[in-house]
């Protein structure tokens, strides 16, 4: 009677040769939370410090590491995204930095629906950036962006819609200012 063949490494399975091999390091961990969370903090530090360049810098670097290891539609994306627009604001890059607040406006929409918090104050932060771009020819380019943005993600009747319509239509008819006095006072008169 044969003896039987014995093979002396067994059977190879699909993860003996997907292992990485002996003696060669693992690869390096993603982006985890923690390590996100400590980039901005030290993005907040070099802003603080008054190096706004460089904390712009940095901030896009943890945007693309972020962007790789989440994807554009996640929340730390989206953060990262808004750091970056408030960095551009206070280098006194409004149009930059309002378009990174609209953009990461409509991710969080996509993520979170129209009627979450975090997309109100989002598109909050949006008005109040565009309120503070200084008068000329860009702030009504990005006036009528934000409001294209507000429609979509709120609706035309929202009140923050109508409000932003409104301070857009006073912008570009302005208003003497003795005109402003008595539609205030016939306003009175009318509501009381």
């Amino acid at each position: 009677m044969p003896e039987p063949l014995y093979h002396p490494w067994g059977t190879v399975a699909p993860e003996f040769w997907a292992a990485p091999e002996p003696g060669t390091a693992p690869p390096p961990p993603g982006l985890t939370p923690d390590m996100l969370r400590a980039g901005l903090v030290k993005t907040a530090e070099i802003a603080q410090a008054g190096r706004l360049p460089d904390a712009a810098a940095l901030a896009a670097r943890i945007d693309r590491d972020a962007t790789a290891e989440y994807g554009e539609l996640h929340l730390h994306t989206i953060q990262v995204r808004e750091v970056r627009g408030y960095l551009a604001a206070l280098a006194g890059d409004h149009p930059s930095g309002l378009s990174w607040y609209l953009h990461a406006a409509q991710l969080r929409v996509t993520i979170q629906g129209p009627g979450h918090p975090d997309v109100e104050a989002a598109t909050r932060r949006a008005y109040s950036l565009w309120r503070a771009v200084p008068p000329g020819p860009d702030r009504q380019r990005l006036g009528a962006a934000l409001l294209t943005v507000a429609t979509d993600i709120h609706g035309a009747d929202s009140p923050l819609v109508h409000h932003i319509r409104g301070r857009l239509y006073e912008l570009a008819v302005p208003l003497p200012s003795s005109a402003i006095g008595s539609a205030t006072s016939e306003a009175r008169v009318g509501g009381a």
